[in-house]
């Protein structure tokens, strides 16, 4: 069946790597330290696991990955989480290793983690589709807004494409992390949809959040294949 979607690249046979050719592997953990096992260990050990807690989450530490951000959970269900981006998945599996086989990993139970990479979304347009885009809005091509509009957007585009494939993390206050799915109900299924019909709803969506520009800074992550949401 075909809804409209633009056709791919053609295949080419490609030799297989966990890094990938576009983007970064990207895991969120989440981790309870268990008060109980924390009061049975020894001062020694408290001060090492401290230590070593410390030296494996610095973000600029030999072991850090590209990008390493940890945060704060509010609510019981974890007392701290990590967020962390790197080209090789067994660099980031490697920081949890080094928590886990630590003097504090006796006392430390992971409760969630979320793997996924990220990635351009097939519905970014490139400059072209967006001046078709534009001209379908009511721009007339060649007209000062319009000429404004299109250069504005081919300075931005590969800058955005950057900041979704290896975004920096910004030190803001607070950060919100939460998995979706694409709704498959039966008369609401979302892929059954025409491509521009999805292309123009996500043109909405994206309409949306201008409005919170400079305040919030998004990173979509795709988890297709190797996790329970996309």
């Amino acid at each position: 069946m075909n809804h409209g979607r633009p056709p791919g690249p053609p295949a080419v046979a490609i030799e297989p790597s966990l890094t990938p050719d576009e983007g970064w592997h990207c895991s969120h953990l989440y981790y309870r330290l268990d008060r109980g096992a924390w009061a049975k260990l020894s001062p020694e050990q408290k001060s090492a696991g401290r230590q070593r807690f410390v030296e494996v989450l610095d973000p600029v530490g030999p072991q850090a990955t590209e990008r390493l951000q940890t945060s704060i959970v509010s609510g019981h269900k974890a007392d701290f989480g990590i967020m962390m981006m790197d080209p090789s998945p067994l660099k980031i599996d490697a920081v949890h290793q080094a928590l886990m086989s630590s003097d504090i990993g006796l006392a430390l139970v992971p409760t969630y983690s979320f793997v996924s990479i990220s990635e351009i979304s097939e519905y970014v347009p490139s400059v072209e589709q967006y001046a078709a885009r534009l001209e379908s809005e009511g721009e007339q091509p060649g007209s000062e807004s319009y000429e404004a509009k299109v250069n504005a957007y081919r300075r931005r585009e590969p800058i955005m494409r950057r900041q979704r494939l290896t975004p920096d993390f910004p030190q803001w206050p607070a950060m919100c992390f939460y998995p979706m799915n694409k709704k498959r109900k039966v008369g609401e299924n979302w892929f059954t949809l025409p491509f521009d019909e999805r292309n123009r709803m996500m043109n909405e969506h994206a309409k949306s959040g201008m409005a919170f520009a400079g305040k919030v800074s998004q990173l979509i992550t795709v988890g297709v294949g190797v996790e329970d949401w996309e």
